[in-house]
This record gives structure tokens, C-alpha cells and sequence, in this order.
């Protein structure tokens, strides 16, 4: 499936950054309402799924009942302001780096050793140490089909099946209101991302759980760095890509459903740029063409691993739960992409 997501990304230039970007320069929602269906896809999949007892939110690491705000908050501005001085996301570079694109391959180097570094070395010192301690205790899973069964007094499936109808239904409206909506590029990648995303959740989470697993008889998810169930994310698999890669010959290091995803894109987008004759090389361009890459890769790997996810693993597939945590992180995303633009456009203006 991530192969696909490769492949579609490729061929309909899905970008979140990208979306945000023509939105400031050139005043285009086109991306923008291709993101916005694939996260209404995404939501209505997910919870037809938790409405006919398949998964449930709480076995996500975006549903507990902790919300921690100070990390969400701080680390969505990091990665947004760094996804555009990196020329895109995680997900973004991926895609570029299969399509011959070098500047991609450092930057995804370098936000795999920060990442990582960010999970457990001297970054994740300081984040455990500081916006970690900072959250919000809820009674329950904070995803919004729970806070609206106990609220209501209805069960979680039917919640789920409500709220996921209403709120797809509402963007999808909003979608399809202009012409741009209704574009075929549009519904490629939007209806094609939101649907892989969904299809990830249910290899993971009902393809690959177990109820009883035969060494320590308990619940499982299988090959998931989590261990519980996940769907797409591309900054915490790239770390522990690095690590399998590092330590290979180490037996207790095993393949998991993040890192093989990451593979999956950049071969999906390697695949669709030869066909479609779009695959070059392509370096940097200067010396500050190499810095902001650097350091924006570097902020990708912090910021995306301190707030839980990406623009695809908070802002699809967190997202895609309802989770109130996620809805933060995808916003504080964005914020932090708005602050990247308003800097190169003052860059700009500033060397001109």
C-alpha cells in the first residue's frame, strides 16, 4: 500500500507544504481541497471501520486519555516551519527522493538521526524533561466518538458512525463547492491517499492483530514500533529505519510496518516518475540552498517526533481517529508552515 501512496503522491503531486504554499503565493486551494478530501476519506474509513467493531481508536498511540498540549503545540510549529525549508514533509521528501531528487535523500538522512535522537537520545532527554511533563488528563480516550458516547450515552460504534459520516460529509461538501474540487488530479490524490491510509489501518489493526499471541498470550499488533496499531507516519520510522540498518545483525532488530512503508514510497514514486518520464537528478543548488535543508530537516525530525506525528501520521492518520491531540498538532503544523513562508517571502525581500 505505501507503494501506492508513492505512486499517487507522485503522479498528483500531493504535498501538504505544497498545498499551504500555493494558498499564500498564488492564491490556489487546489491542493489544499485535494488534502482536505483525503483526510475526509481517511475519517469516514476509519470509523465505518470502529462502527462495525473491526478497530478502535484506543489501541492508537493518538486516542489516550493524556493530551500532551505543550508537545503537540511546539512540536507541530517546529515541523511545519522546517517542512518548508526543507522543500516539503517527510512524506514529500520520500516521494522527491524517488524520483531522483539528492537534496530529498540528505534531508531524509538527516531527519531519521534526528528523529531517532528525538525518541531516545539527547533530544528525548530534553523533551521527556520539559513539554513532555506539560499535559491535560481527560476521563477518557480523547478521541472525539468516545467524548460524544459518554457524553450522550450511546455506544462508541454509533458515535463513531455518526460523527465520521457528519464530518466527512461536511468537507467533502466543502471539496466539491468549487470547480477546483472536482478536478480528476484532485480525486486521484485525495480519494487515493485518504483510501491508502484507511487500507494501512486495517492491515495493522485487523490483518495484523491477534487477540491471544501465542508467547505471551495477550493482545498484539504485530511488526508495529508502537505496539499498537498504526497506520502511515514518516518521521519515527525513518528513525528506526536508521537503527535496523545500524544494528542489523542485531536479532532482536525487526522489520516493522513504518519502516517497510518508508521503502514502499520512495519505490511507488521511483516507479510512477520513470513511467510518466518525470524522474531527473537533481542536487543543491548553493550553499544556502544546503543550509535551509539541513536545518530544516533537522527541526522535521524534533518537531514531528515530539508532536506524535506528521503531516501524514498526525495530519491523515491521527486525524483520521478524531483525536482532539491530533486536530492540535495538525493546526500547530500548518501554523508553523505559515511562519516558514512569511520568513522566505522576508528573505526574499530583504536580499532583494
Amino acid at each position: 500500500m505505501a507503494a501506492v501512496f508513492g505512486a499517487i503522491a507522485q503522479r498528483s503531486h500531493f504535498c501538504t507544504m505544497g498545498a499551504i504554499a500555493d494558498i499564500v503565493n498564488m492564491d490556489d486551494w487546489s491542493r489544499m481541497r485535494m488534502w482536505v478530501l483525503a483526510i475526509a476519506v481517511a475519517i469516514l474509513g476509519f470509523n465505518a471501520m470502529v462502527a462495525i467493531g473491526w478497530i478502535q481508536a484506543s489501541d492508537s498511540i493518538y486516542s489516550g486519555p493524556r493530551i500532551l498540549w505543550l508537545s503537540l503545540a511546539s512540536g507541530g510549529l517546529l515541523f511545519g516551519f522546517g517542512m518548508v525549508l526543507a522543500s516539503g514533509c517527510g512524506s514529500k521528501n520520500l516521494v522527491r527522493a524517488g524520483a531522483g531528487n539528492l537534496k530529498a535523500w540528505v534531508v531524509l538522512l538527516v531527519m531519521g538521526v534526528s528523529a531517532f535522537a528525538t525518541l531516545k537520545g539527547i533530544t528525548a532527554v530534553v523533551r521527556v524533561a520539559t513539554v513532555d511533563r506539560v499535559a491535560l488528563e481527560l476521563p477518557t480516550a480523547q478521541d472525539l466518538p468516545t467524548l460524544l458516547a459518554t457524553a450522550i450515552g450511546i455506544g462508541t460504534p454509533l458515535a463513531a458512525a455518526l460523527a465520521g459520516l457528519a464530518i466527512a460529509t461536511a468537507l467533502i461538501a466543502w471539496v466539491v463547492r468549487k470547480p477546483q474540487g472536482r478536478e480528476p488530479m484532485v480525486w486521484l490524490g485525495g480519494a487515493g491517499i485518504g483510501t491508502v491510509v484507511v487500507m494501512v489501518w486495517w492491515i495493522s489493526g485487523r490483518l495484523g492483530f491477534l487477540e491471544e499471541h501465542p508467547e505471551t498470550l495477550e493482545r498484539a499488533f504485530l511488526a508495529t514500533n508502537s505496539r499498537g496499531m498504526e497506520a502511515l507516519s514518516m518521521v519515527a520510522p525513518l528513525g528506526f529505519a536508521l537503527d535496523w540498518l545500524l544494528f542489523y545483525s542485531d536479532a532482536t532488530k525487526h522489520l516493522s510496518l513504518g519502516i517497510v512503508s518508508m521503502v514502499g514510497v520512495v519505490v511507488g514514486s521511483a516507479l510512477m516518475a520513470v513511467a510518466t518520464r518525470e524522474f531527473r537528478w537533481e542536487g543543491f543548488g548553493n550553499v544556502e540552498d544546503t543550509a535551509n535543508h539541513l536545518i530544516g530537516a533537522t527541526l522535521m525530525g524534533v518537531g514531528g517526533v515530539t508532536a506524535l506525528g506528521c503531516t501524514i501520521g498526525q495530519g491523515l492518520s491521527g486525524i483520521s481517529t478524531l483525536s482532539l491531540g491530533s486536530l492540535l498538532a495538525l493546526t500547530a503544523i500548518v501554523c508553523g508552515a505559515l511562519a516558514g513562508l512569511r520568513y522566505q517571502i522576508w528573505r526574499i525581500d530583504r536580499m532583494g
